[in-house]
């Protein structure tokens, strides 16, 4: 059996008494897209860095492509390709020479450094700027670049942490489409994010972080088998009356949101029965509701349904 491309064992980072990361496992196989999901502040980046071997572990140890991280750092550092959160680039220097510049730390030199300085280029649609300064960039077109430096040296892992993070639309978009295409050619990525949707969209396994600790780890399709139930999202106008409230209980789990006086949000498992009701009773009473939100299981009703809240807050 052959061993896993990125192998995650007991991972832990703590700070005097403060515990980022506590005892991370899991593992991604080769050609997957694996997920690491959570809100800002869960460990995701702290977590990122260790398997990058950025930071120095507090416990634990990770395997890329079957070599140790602790025992053999830069062979298992020549297996991966890192594209971080900040953007990790010469903002004076071209586009191109940025790639020229970062193909030769990886050994990369004359015509096999020209070819894959080409080849990232072309990946994330950047030619035709190539001879730009990075300074005169747009965010998206750093963020894209970004990705062209992780992978000049053909990692055979990608690791990449909020690769679309504060980009407009069309550069994201771009960025998933050529992502969407790395793995269908058989690339190993670990997607670290708070964008739901790419995950859904990109990951075939998803492991939901809360607090520096993994809570919950599958595939989408049964994450949102287990844990997805729909969610009614519910502000009134003012606080509501103890009969209305009563009614609600009887409908789902309920949830105060952050207007705990105001809002509330129903856990069902059949949301859209729930919410008929629940707007008719709220009429009876006279109750004035300001918004209502029903949303669908998926990835977002996973995380509100084990943390209480959303990703985004």
């Amino acid at each position: 059996m052959n061993d896993p491309m990125i192998l995650v064992d007991g991972l832990s980072k703590t700070y005097g008494r403060t515990t980022a990361v506590s005892g991370l496992n899991f593992q991604v196989e080769a050609g997957e897209c694996f997920g690491l999901v959570g809100p800002n502040g869960a460990g995701k980046t702290t977590s990122i860095n260790m398997i990058a071997g950025m930071l120095s572990p507090t416990a634990g140890n990770v395997h890329i492509a079957g070599v140790s991280l602790a025992t053999n750092p830069r062979q298992a550092k020549a297996n991966m390709g890192l594209v971080p959160q900040d953007f990790a680039l010469y903002p004076a220097l071209s586009g191109r020479d940025n790639l020229l510049f970062f193909g030769r730390l990886y050994g990369l030199w004359g015509r096999a450094l020209a070819e894959r300085v080409h080849y990232a280029l072309e990946t994330v649609r950047l030619s035709d700027r190539s001879g730009m300064t990075v300074s005169a960039y747009s965010n998206g077109m750093k963020r894209r670049l970004n990705l062209a430096a992780g992978l000049l040296h053909d990692p055979v892992v990608l690791i990449l942490d909020e690769p679309t993070v504060g980009i407009d639309m069309p550069s994201r978009q771009t960025i998933i489409t050529e992502l969407k295409a790395l793995i269908r050619s058989g690339k190993t990525v670990l997607y670290c994010t708070h964008h739901l949707s790419e995950t859904e969209e990109l990951c075939s396994r998803v492991a939901i972080m809360d607090s520096g600790r993994i809570i919950a780890i599958d595939t989408t399709r049964e994450l949102v088998h287990q844990h997805g139930t729909g969610i009614i999202q519910v502000e009134f106008s003012s606080p509501p009356d103890n009969r209305l409230l009563q009614f609600i209980q009887q409908l789902g789990v309920i949830r105060p949101t952050s207007d705990r006086s105001k809002g509330i949000q129903i856990q069902s498992t059949d949301p859209n029965t729930a919410l008929e009701s629940m707007l008719k009773c709220a009429d009876e009473c006279g109750n004035a509701i300001r918004t209502v939100q029903l949303l669908e299981p998926n990835l977002e009703t996973v995380f509100l349904n084990l943390t209480g809240r959303s990703i985004k807050d």
